[in-house]
C-alpha cells in the first residue's frame, strides 16, 4: 500500500461508518476535505485501498449474514426470509464463501469417451 496523507486515511476510515454511509463525498467532508474537491479526484487516488477497505467490510459482514441464515432456519414461516436469505448468499459469495458441487464418478471398469466418428 501507498503512503496516505492524514485526510485519504480518514476518508478511508470514516467511508464505511454509519455516518457516511458508503457515500465518498459526505466520507470526504467528515474527513477534511474541501467542498471543492472533486469526488473523482479523491476517488482515483484510492481505488486500490479503496476496494480492500470493501473487502475489509464484507468480510465483516460474512458472520453476520450467516447468522441471519441459522435464523431461518430457527424461524422458517418469518416475513422477509426469502430476502434475508438472497442477502446473504450475496454477502458470503462476495465475501469468498462460495457453494461448491463437487460430482465424483466412480467405476469399477474404466470408461473411456471418445470423439465421435467421422463419416
Amino acid at each position: 500500500m501507498k503512503e496516505l496523507t492524514e485526510n485519504q486515511q480518514r476518508f478511508l476510515d470514516n467511508l464505511f461508518t454509519e455516518q457516511a454511509g458508503g457515500k465518498p463525498r459526505k466520507a470526504m467532508a467528515m474527513s477534511g476535505f474541501s467542498n471543492s474537491t472533486p469526488v473523482s479526484t479523491v476517488v482515483n487516488a484510492l481505488v486500490d485501498e479503496i476496494a480492500e477497505a470493501t473487502r475489509r467490510y464484507i468480510a465483516t459482514a460474512a458472520p453476520q449474514a450467516v447468522y441471519e441464515m441459522a435464523d431461518v432456519l430457527s424461524n422458517p414461516i418469518k416475513l422477509g426470509n426469502k430476502d434475508k436469505m438472497a442477502a446473504a448468499k450475496d454477502v458470503l459469495d462476495r465475501a469468498g464463501f462460495v457453494k461448491t458441487e463437487k460430482v465424483e464418478v466412480t467405476s469399477k471398469e474404466p470408461i473411456f469417451i471418445l470423439p465421435a466418428k467421422d463419416k
